[in-house]
């Protein structure tokens, strides 16, 4: 089946930019970013597979399959080149689209994006995936927001709407499980991406991490290729989109310009 996608702008007349959120999110997480770039190129902002409206997408499952599902989509629609954005699980997607298919990449930006290090907050993430009321994704959304950050309440009424879907949380547990090296471990690492190999992509890459990450450790901006531009970011935490939408419109920004 073809995914769910929120298109903004003719991208027959110019390559897109396409918006990959992360875990538990949807196409909604870009809203604001869509808004701010509207009018100025064309977007294709994604529910990733297990998510909002592509939630019986037969591509449930890790970052891998959800690549695969993304580009078959994207061939679909008849988009040939592209410029990518994607937070945390749809970093990872971004990374390996774009390490997968080089050529039709045109720009990469990936916002603490999953699989660059084997640490992650498991007990925080698995918390999250679970969250069925208000309450306890209030709660449990807490700790992925800088020191002094509030989570804004649209996005939360909106992730609350998707759960409520027939088949949502198992979908979501699907997910999660997926992250993992060995899903069954007590002591958690994440799949690795071949961060290495980033060093041979030609667009411009930008890397964007907030220094109060609680789920994806900051240190994993370390010892990346040179061609990768990192851009740390004090007081955020794990919520880029939501945190710091003028650092991440910037770096999009930067990287359209770049491409041309």
């Amino acid at each position: 089946m073809t995914l769910n996608a929120v298109i903004a702008g003719n991208f027959q007349k110019a390559a897109p930019l396409v918006l990959l959120h992360g875990f538990g999110g949807g196409a909604f997480s870009w809203d604001g970013i869509a808004a701010s770039l509207q009018g100025d190129h064309p977007v294709i902002a994604y529910d990733l597979p297990g998510h909002g409206a592509s939630l019986d997408s037969d591509s449930i499952g890790g970052a891998g399959r959800m690549a695969k599902a993304i580009l078959a989509d994207l061939d679909h629609r008849g988009v040939g080149h592209f410029h990518l954005a994607g937070h945390s699980l749809g970093g990872a997607v971004a990374a390996l689209l774009a390490l997968r298919n080089p050529e039709r990449v045109a720009s990469l930006a990936l916002l603490a994006p999953g699989g660059f290090g084997p640490a992650i907050n498991h007990r925080a993430l698995h918390r999250f995936a679970v969250a069925e009321t208000e309450a306890t994704l209030a709660a449990a959304l807490e700790p992925m927001v800088g020191f002094n950050a509030v989570f804004p309440p649209e996005p939360v009424a909106k992730m609350l709407a998707d759960r409520r879907r027939p088949g949502a949380m198992a979908a979501m547990e699907t997910i999660f499980a997926a992250m993992f090296v060995d899903a069954r471990a007590e002591q958690k690492k994440q799949g690795r991406l071949p961060t290495d190999a980033l060093s041979t992509l030609k667009m411009p890459i930008r890397l964007l991490w907030g220094e109060e990450d609680n789920i994806l450790p900051v240190v994993q901006t370390e010892d990346l290729p040179a061609n990768v531009l990192v851009w740390r970011l004090p007081e955020a935490g794990h919520m880029l989109i939501e945190e710091c939408a003028e650092d991440v419109l910037a770096a999009i920004h930067a990287n359209l310009d770049d491409a041309f």
